[in-house]
């Protein structure tokens, strides 16, 4: 199996490559296409830096998909802001869909874009939290996605009505777009590293080397895949 992680940001991929040596896990740098990427356990696991925001995300995915190995799955890794008050920093989410929610129709009705994650990759994901530490929490639900910084309660309750997603983060919807041209199964998983409140932008900065450690250690499941 060959998975592909694409992470958004420089601090967020710089992050996730720190834990994982901090495991005892060094990647063999690679190019595939334009895009430097990360070799983990023999190539089962790609490790790239996708960019910010859904269109540069969707680019590099596809770029990726149609120039690298024959992919089982491609994964959007990251963090998010917890939308729901029973997430705590640190938590885990695996998307059962992604739901854009800044795709607005003006001119014509219609709902919004959503996205099911592929259920083999669900699946993994699950069983992977029995061998995670006890302090780390996963849960599946619907994340929303859209290229928009969340720092109120107020539009966090507003992103739970229109979405019924759990958290929000940005570039979910792009990866899952190509994924489905190109037809990779794709999922997202998210490490909530803010609240989505007025503190959301200090609260992101601090805690995203925790919330990509989580992460590291989650797709350890993989090195044996």
């Amino acid at each position: 199996m060959t998975v592909a992680a694409l992470i958004p940001t420089t601090g967020e991929h710089e992050s996730f490559v720190n834990a994982m040596e901090s495991l005892g896990h060094r990647g063999a740098p690679t190019t595939i296409g334009r895009i430097p990427c990360l070799s983990y356990w023999d190539g089962r696991l790609i490790v790239a830096q996708g960019g910010l925001g859904k269109v540069d995300f969707a680019v590099r995915t596809l770029h990726l998909i149609e120039r690298g190995p024959p992919l089982n799955g491609v994964i959007c890794l990251g963090t998010c802001g917890a939308l729901t008050p029973d997430l705590a920093i640190g938590d885990i989410v695996v998307a059962t869909e992604t739901v854009e929610h800044d795709f607005n129709r003006k001119l014509t009705e219609g709902p919004i874009p959503r996205f099911v994650s592929d259920r083999s990759l669900l699946t993994t994901f699950k069983s992977a939290q029995t061998s995670l530490p006890l302090d780390i929490s996963v849960v599946c639900g619907p994340i929303a996605s859209g290229d928009e910084g969340i720092d109120s309660t107020a539009r966090a309750r507003e992103l739970i009505d229109k979405t019924g997603g759990i958290v929000a983060a940005w570039e979910g919807a792009g990866g899952a777009k190509a994924c489905n041209f190109a037809g990779v199964p794709y999922v997202e998983v998210r490490c909530v590293s803010d609240l989505a409140d007025e503190d959301s932008q200090t609260d992101f900065r601090e805690n995203t080397p925790v919330a990509m450690s989580n992460l590291a250690r989650l797709m350890t499941c993989f090195r044996e895949s």
